[in-house]
């Protein structure tokens, strides 16, 4: 017989009775969806603008100026006459400068410019290529050895051998100097949580700043020339050295550290002896990205008169001659390939050559003493002989590139420029100049409510208090309507980026192959100096606004690309497998798992678009695109809009810092 027993549950807690008459408790409130607050300020915003349109816009001629112009003008009318008895330019600003221009002259009569009487420099082309071909051996391998010289002889055979001799030089006197502070702070930052806490801020204010906005400035203390070139390049290329210093230090196991203090070694010692030798690779990644600063850096520094490259680009620039700007920007894209491949090379070559079984290693420093006595030969010759020393020909290949590309432009505008002008007028009319009069339209005070609350809306209580000290300090300026077109053509081009940052960052997310194929050449575009962008553009389009909206795009894309691919391949694949599983497609998928699950990832990519936009937003001033840009380029070249220079570039600092304030802070709380 079998016995079935009821299986009873545990008798739980006596429910709470609520007394007659007592008020039921009240429901917890829904919390209201942040896109729908922002869609309800939109709305707001429209519904006033169309109430309000055109009040209280502060617009500003481009010939007037306002006090606070005047007073910057006043400011440098008084350093100019005061340079040579103020003591603190006598034995401060005047000393650096002479220091910095002396070093930069140094370079440049050793390896481009005439030296003293001699009517060429110390050491002529046939020296220098030698030379780049050796370091690019001892420091990488034979295969960046032979591009280090093939690229060297054809910036020679382009016809601008000098020029490019002068921007070379800039670079390494700015990297020197640059890396003779960067490299000590940031082992200092690596080790002192403390001073990191302090530099971190200051890394963070100065990598947000478009570069146009170190040069006024600069120039106000500094005057004009490769000094002031050289300053600035290394105030913008310190900071990656800085930081990517201090986080090889910080990342080295704490293990290694606890046994060699086990061992009795000393701070110093196992400064040197361990963490220096553990994050080498690291710190010369950090030399990688200076160098890359520093070459974008000199060729936007031609607008304060730098020599080299950058005045060759400029020039044609402003004279729309698209066939020189062309061959001087592939000149500036050779160069920073050669210094790239150079420095990324020398990070890898020590771990390639202990995986390597290659028996021509044992050779190496043979090898390397014989090439340093052929390099020695050709130095020599180049010092002693005019025709190793004057680059041959008369840079034919330069003009053919030249002829070659004004015969492709031609035959664009000719034969391309219904669809271009189609492309151009389609995003101008029916995105940009819209969103443009929204912003230049309303009155000050209700764009800068919007921001303000836009920026509570999407990183929180501080971003809000930023985004208020930016806008008042806006209005101060007297460049709010500039500001304005600045920001609608930024927030336009971000669109279009994160549009194309999205598509391709998804597909390289979900294929490693992709990813392969891609990367590259994505990383070849970061390598690039802002102003090579400008040129075939200007060839498709013209001097419009548009352009300078184009080149940013394609500035800006391969960053927000790499970074959204990221962290859609970190979605977790167990994650991807269940939603297959549940019978979910490719677009669900990508659009209910991927993406939702990479919003760190977009908002990160957002930010540094954002920040990429601006600099070449303000860049393309060059090119037609108005607004701040030009006033920055103005104030250089006419002396009575200095102070409005003066203002624009603070205005895009505080446009910049308003942007990666609200980014970050949306960034973290999205992550949290």
């Amino acid at each position: 017989m079998t016995v079935v027993v009821e299986k009873t549950e545990p008798p739980g807690p006596p429910e709470k009775t609520r007394p007659v008459g007592e008020p039921a408790p009240a429901a917890e409130p829904r919390r209201i969806s942040r896109s729908l607050v922002i869609g309800a300020i939109l709305v707001v915003w429209l519904l006033l603008f169309a109430v309000l349109r055109g009040k209280q816009t502060l617009a500003l001629a481009a010939a007037d100026l306002t006090d606070l112009h005047r007073w910057f003008n006043d400011v440098n009318d008084s350093i100019g006459a005061n340079r040579d008895s103020n003591p603190l330019f006598l034995y401060f600003f005047n000393e650096i400068r002479l220091v910095i221009d002396n070093l930069v002259t140094f370079v440049q009569e050793l390896i481009s410019q005439p030296s003293g009487a001699r009517p060429v420099p110390q050491i002529g082309w046939l020296g220098v290529v030698g030379i780049a071909g050796y370091v690019s051996w001892a420091f990488g391998n034979w295969r960046v050895a032979l591009l280090a010289v093939a690229g060297f002889t054809f910036l020679g055979l382009q016809g601008l051998w000098q020029e490019s001799m002068d921007t070379l030089a800039l670079t390494l006197s700015a990297v020197f100097v640059a890396l003779l502070f960067a490299i000590p702070l940031g082992v200092w930052a690596g080790l002192s949580d403390r001073f990191h806490r302090i530099m971190t801020p200051f890394l963070d204010f100065m990598q947000t700043m478009p570069t146009f906005v170190y040069l006024a400035p600069l120039t106000l203390f500094f005057l004009i020339g490769g000094a002031s070139a050289s300053i600035a390049t290394v105030i913008y290329a310190a900071p990656p050295a800085i930081r990517i210093t201090a986080h090889a230090i910080r990342t080295v196991p704490e293990t290694t550290v606890e046994a060699a203090d086990s061992l009795g070694a000393t701070r110093r010692q196992a400064l040197v002896k361990v963490l220096l030798p553990m994050s080498k690779r690291t710190v010369v990644m950090g030399v990688n990205q200076t160098i890359m600063a520093a070459l974008a850096m000199v060729t936007i520094a031609a607008l304060i008169d730098a020599p080299g490259l950058g005045k060759t680009v400029v020039q044609a620039l402003q004279s729309l001659d698209v066939g020189t700007a062309f061959n001087a920007g592939l000149s500036i894209v050779v160069l920073a390939i050669v210094l790239d491949r150079v420095t990324t090379a020398a990070s890898v070559r020590e771990e390639e050559a202990r995986r390597s079984k290659n028996r021509f290693l044992a050779w190496r420093r043979p090898l390397l003493a014989a090439g340093a006595a052929v390099t020695a030969v050709l130095v020599f010759m180049s010092h002693t002989y005019l025709w190793a020393a004057e680059f041959p020909g008369d840079g034919g290949v330069g003009s053919s590139i030249a002829s070659a590309a004004d015969t492709t432009t031609t035959w664009v505008q000719d034969n391309l420029s219904g669809l271009t002008n189609t492309v151009r007028d389609l995003i101008t009319n029916a995105l940009l100049n819209p969103f443009q009069s929204l912003l230049t339209d309303s009155p000050w005070w209700l764009v800068g409510a919007v921001l303000i609350a836009l920026g509570v809306v999407l990183g929180g209580r501080r971003a809000g208090i930023t985004t208020a000290v930016c806008v008042g300090l806006l209005v101060a300026t007297g460049m709010w309507s500039d500001s304005m077109t600045t920001l609608a053509s930024t927030v336009v081009a971000t669109l279009l980026v994160m549009l194309l940052g999205v598509v391709f960052g998804v597909w390289m997310g979900r294929s490693r192959l992709v990813d392969r194929m891609l990367r590259p050449s994505l990383d070849a575009a970061q390598v690039m100096p802002p102003f090579v962008y400008l040129v075939p553009f200007l060839a498709l389009f013209g001097a419009t606004r548009f352009t300078a909206i184009v080149a940013a795009v394609v500035y800006a894309a391969p960053v927000a690309i790499k970074i959204i691919a990221d962290g859609v391949r970190n979605v977790p694949t167990t994650t991807v497998e269940a939603a297959t599983a549940a019978g979910c497609d490719t677009w669900q998928i990508i659009t209910k798992v991927q993406l939702p699950m990479a919003r760190s990832a977009l908002t990160l990519a957002t930010n540094q678009g954002l920040i990429y936009v601006l600099s070449m937003v303000v860049v393309g001033g060059l090119v037609g695109a108005g607004a701040l840009g030009y006033d920055v380029v103005a104030g250089f070249s006419q002396g009575q809009l200095f102070g409005k220079g003066l203002a624009a570039g603070l205005a895009i600092v505080l446009l910049g810092v308003m942007f990666d304030r609200i980014t970050q802070a949306a960034a973290r709380r999205t992550s949290a």
